[in-house]
């Protein structure tokens, strides 16, 4: 990990603030993607552990926003019918986080970039998943590995989402399960890096910085959302993901 990275090299922080404006556009557009758009983006130009810590306090500070926009009563039940998938989210994101600061950047590239680009891929090719036997089951397995990802990456709303589909869950109910899940993760992912290393006094500055500019981005992309097309602001985003997770598989494999 660099010794200190404040301040960021001067070349370096217009393109950090960039990526994180251009995450919080397409969350706030779309509804979805920030974490990915941010360690797909800081890993071009940042060491991986360095840019994992850098989008840890957007991603929950805008998880944050988007479940308090939801209601209460909606919230609860959502809770009351999801607790598992949301216990074992939270509970292995904290797990895992533990891990990153034993990994080799290769390694570590592999482990973001093919999921970024399964988690991809799948939404773009629109992929559909059947769920069959015991809920329960499926809300333990799904949450363990959503937040096995989640850990290492930053990232585990992807899996989520598809589960979610595959149950045909009501979309006010989709939203409450989305937003409790990405804070309640977000929660123990600071945590889980505070504890990890990756997340200290050094890089929690980094972290702080980008809050403002994602912020600004998803304040545009909810302003502007209405007058594009989603659904093809969506794809593109998509599209630009998996050559993202294709270029951190490459860089694990070539070093």
């Amino acid at each position: 990990m660099t010794a200190s990275i404040l301040p960021l090299a001067p070349e370096l922080w217009p393109f950090a603030f960039a990526v994180a404006m251009l995450a919080g556009f397409v969350k706030g557009a779309v509804g979805f993607a920030l974490p990915l758009v941010m360690i797909s983006g800081l890993t071009v130009f940042l060491e991986p552990k360095l840019a994992l810590a850098g989008l840890i306090l957007p991603a929950v500070l805008a998880n944050l926003a988007q479940a308090l926009r939801g209601g209460w009563a909606e919230t609860r039940a959502a809770i009351a019918e999801f607790w598992r998938l949301i216990a074992a989210v939270a509970v292995m994101v904290f797990v895992t986080a533990q891990l990153v600061t034993a990994m080799p950047d290769r390694v570590f590239f592999l482990a973001v970039g093919v999921p970024v680009l399964a988690m991809s891929a799948i939404q773009l090719f629109g992929v559909a998943f059947v769920v069959r036997g015991p809920r329960a089951v499926w809300d333990v397995g799904l949450g363990l590995i959503s937040g096995a990802i989640g850990g290492v990456s930053g990232v585990w709303g992807p899996p989520l989402v598809l589960y979610l589909l595959a149950l045909k869950v009501p979309r006010a109910r989709h939203m409450a399960v989305q937003g409790v899940v990405y804070v309640s993760g977000g929660v123990l992912l600071l945590l889980g890096h505070l504890n990890s290393g990756v997340l200290n006094r050094e890089t929690l500055p980094l972290s702080i910085a980008l809050v403002l500019p994602a912020g600004l981005g998803i304040a545009l992309g909810l302003r502007l959302g209405d007058r594009l097309n989603p659904e093809r602001l969506r794809r593109m985003t998509l599209v630009v993901l998996v050559l993202a997770g294709l270029n951190l598989i490459r860089r694990g494999l070539t070093g």
